[in-house]
């Protein structure tokens, strides 16, 4: 272990280098981020997940400088050119961008004006000007001319070439320049001459301009697709006669004739070498903050999509509305499981219409139905307000369901997999009813890009949010745990320990098993060790097993000391389990060891008194205002109810009960500032909104929950109960390079 890796995130994340240590070693190990914040508290100090993510992404980053470092220091030494001083200063650098100036000077050069200038001898006379003593730099360049040198001025301007490369060389400008581009720099955009027009879309940047270090992530990605798209050229720089002020101080020593030509060096130094690389270093800096941004934004909205309240095991009608082609309807049980499939047509004024509401109530009572999803996309509200006046003669609840991504879904692998015999149109109904009966199991089939709350997802680093976005699936998978005897393999796979591989010797074994009794089955499971089995084992559920433990987030490594806890009380862990009494009896400190501390002592009472909790919300019943049907049908003004649908940098998108969601513009959240729309409103939530303006043409709705910032209320007399938000546990972005970078300039110059 690298003592200085351990020093260094320490230091970074505010931890103790034994925290850092113990942690780096787990994961060396192999054990993953879930297990380890869950299950190795004591290790680790109680580090949480997003601490210990930083931890493996600092590891790592620090894993690729120090190979750097040993690339540059090998090429200088092979060059002849390493000095104890050099070495020490490429030892003591803990950045690319530090290595990389310390290097410029050394590293291999192609073709350039400078070393043409070089190859023609003129580097003596550039020594001369630069030193700024040689008083007649011009008579001096006589001396230079011959066969390769046409004239004295030829000399000179090949002398202010080796100058200006020198200039473009000196690390300790590069950083004085780096810290006038950290806070001074502006990000301009131009309208591409003759690309009006057809650039429309991206008018409010035809003329703009804005400091770097304040303008928001969205709009640096906007810009940077424009001019991607050949609408829009953008520069970042600051005001040009400050850099060339900054150069001039530290290389114009006097106001003699050499100094003139260094003047001349020094602005070309910056307009042709500097200003340039800079600007695409922090061109570079700027669109990966904005990425880091947008996938952060895309993350914690994933976050609270997958986490959405589930509706449970209940047998499920689910309808795919539609008007020319029908309604696809189908009837699930309990798992998911397809029990009939069916098209519909309730929307017809006709013999169909009857035909429709016969079907349903039929299968309502042949399958037992306890609620039917009905997805919102077009004619969905229609659709709902038909199946809202069938009388079924029971209770069976009626719920709108989100189907961004379910006719992805329903073209994919992994639904042709599970429905081979039939066509998208079912399989996107089946997508549809399962989201409602446990949202997380059926998302984790689809590429999260394609579930519709991302920002701008298609411009980012796509290698970067697949890691970010696959952390969060992971992270809230394994908080969840999942059913060992009915979870799917998509599902399994992102247990602690599994994988795909895995995940599917453990459907195989299931299936020609029978079902799990308890944990220690897995073992069975063909190349699932006891590396796998520590580190999935805990986040696996078994309902009516043989230990009830198995059916709780305590970890079977942790078995035998609940048994003794139980033994101690002269009862069985069943009743440890159901007892208040018996549990209050118990002196947690006398249990503490080595390798057992409070902190998992503590959590292991709280399993034993709601053993297989659901983390998630209740689900709440939601009604649109009447009469709201399409875009034409809202006016300002009006107030109506609506559910968060996706959350930006800018504001919310709200789901009115038409088929374009209306936007909250962040200036309108609140009745009070707010920096991040996360603070005010999270996805899935009920909200009132106030109508602002309506544009059809454009199919845009802007909204206020300005005075409206209590939750909707319900409608029509539909029940509700409110979602009460738990606080969002946060899943840390990738922590690569261009973050560092960031980060240690800001520390730097701030």
């Amino acid at each position: 272990m690298n003592t200085k890796h351990i020093a260094l995130i320490s230091t970074e994340l505010g931890i103790s280098a034994r925290q850092a240590e113990n942690t780096m070693n787990l994961l060396a190990e192999g054990a993953t981020v879930p297990f380890i914040s869950r299950y190795r508290k004591e290790v680790t100090g109680s580090l949480d997940e997003v601490q210990i993510s930083r931890i493996e992404d600092l590891k790592k980053r620090y894993q690729e400088v120090d190979e750097r470092r040993e690339f540059i220091i090998k090429t200088i030494t092979e060059q002849e050119k390493m000095t104890p001083e050099l070495l020490e200063k490429l030892e003591g650098t803990w950045n690319l961008t530090g290595l990389e100036d310390i290097y410029l000077p050394y590293k291999p050069k192609r073709k350039t004006r400078a070393t043409v200038a070089i190859e023609k001898g003129l580097e003596p006379l550039a020594k001369a000007i630069f030193e700024q003593e040689e008083a007649t730099p011009d008579a001096l360049a006589e001396q230079y001319v011959n066969d390769k040198v046409a004239s004295a001025d030829e000399a000179l301007k090949g002398a202010r070439d080796i100058i200006a490369e020198w200039i473009n060389e000196n690390a300790e400008l590069r950083d004085k320049l780096r810290k006038l581009f950290t806070h001074t720099a502006v990000l301009t955009s131009k309208v591409v001459e003759g690309k009006e027009a057809e650039g429309n879309k991206y008018k409010d940047y035809f003329d703009f301009k804005e400091e770097l270090p304040a303008i928001p992530s969205h709009r640096v990605l906007a810009i940077l697709r424009g001019e991607a798209e050949g609408f829009l050229y953008a520069t970042i720089a600051p005001a040009e006669e400050e850099a060339v002020d900054i150069i001039s101080k530290q290389f114009i020593k006097g106001s003699n004739a050499s100094s003139g030509h260094m003047s001349k060096a020094v602005t070309d130094a910056y307009k042709r070498l500097l200003r340039p690389s800079l600007e695409n270093e922090f061109r570079s800096l700027a669109k990966e903050k904005a990425d880091t941004e947008a996938i952060d934004v895309f993350a914690e909205n994933l976050r609270q999509l997958l986490l959405a309240a589930p509706l449970g095991p209940k047998p499920v009608i689910a309808i795919d509305p539609g008007y020319r082609t029908g309604c696809k309807v189908v009837a699930l049980d309990e798992q998911g499981n397809m029990l009939d499939h069916d098209v519909i047509f309730p929307l017809e004024k006709n013999y169909k219409r009857d035909d429709a509401e016969a079907l349903l109530k039929k299968w309502a009572k042949q399958y037992n139905t306890a609620a039917i999803a009905v997805g919102n996309g077009t004619a969905g509200r229609e659709t709902e307000e038909f199946v809202k006046k069938i009388d079924f003669g029971a209770k069976i609840t009626v719920f709108m369901v989100n189907e961004s991504g379910a006719s992805v879904y329903s073209a994919s692998e992994v639904a042709r997999e599970e429905f081979p015999d039939h066509d998208v149109t079912v399989r996107g109904a089946v997508s549809i009813g399962r989201r409602l009966i446990d949202p997380l199991a059926e998302l984790v089939k689809i590429d999260p890009k394609s579930i519709g709350v991302g920002q701008y997802q298609h411009d980012v680093n796509q290698s970067h949010l697949k890691q970010g976005l696959d952390r969060v699936v992971v992270s809230c998978v394994n908080m969840v745990g999942v059913n060992l005897n009915t979870a799917s393999k998509h599902l399994l796979a992102y247990i602690s320990g599994l994988g795909p591989s895995l995940a599917e010797n453990i459907v195989k074994y299931r299936r020609e098993n029978g079902a799990f009794r308890n944990r220690a089955a897995l073992k069975k499971v063909p190349r699932l060790g006891d590396k796998a089995f520590e580190q999935c084992a805990g986040f696996l559920r078994i309902e009516n097993g043989d230990n009830p433990l198995d059916n709780s987030a305590v970890h079977p490594e942790r078995y035998a000391l609940i048994e003794a806890m139980a033994a101690q009380q002269q009862c069985t862990v069943p009743d440890l389990m159901g007892k208040e009494d018996l549990r209050k009896k118990i002196d947690l400190k006398q249990y503490v060891s080595e390798e057992v501390g409070l902190l998992t002592l503590e959590d292991i009472m709280k399993e034993l008194d709601k053993p297989s909790r659901d983390p998630r919300d209740e689900i709440s019943i939601f009604e649109y205002a009447e009469g709201i049907h399409k875009i034409e049908d809202v006016k300002p003004g009006m107030t109506l109810p609506g559910v968060v649908t996706n959350i930006t940098a800018f504001g919310a998108f709200v789901d009115i009960g038409v088929k374009q969601d209306g936007l909250v513009h962040i200036s309108h959240l609140s009745n009070k500032f707010v920096s991040n729309p996360n603070e005010v409103v999270k996805l899935n939530q009920k909200v009132t909104v106030t109508v602002l303006e309506v544009d059809p043409a454009r199919k845009r709705i802007s909204l206020s929950m300005k005075d409206n910032e209590a939750p909707a209320g319900g409608g029509g007399g539909g029940q509700r109960r409110e979602r009460r938000d738990k606080p969002a546990n946060k899943q840390a972005a990738p922590l690569n390079d261009f973050q560092a970078k960031l980060m240690e300039l800001k520390k730097k110059f701030n």
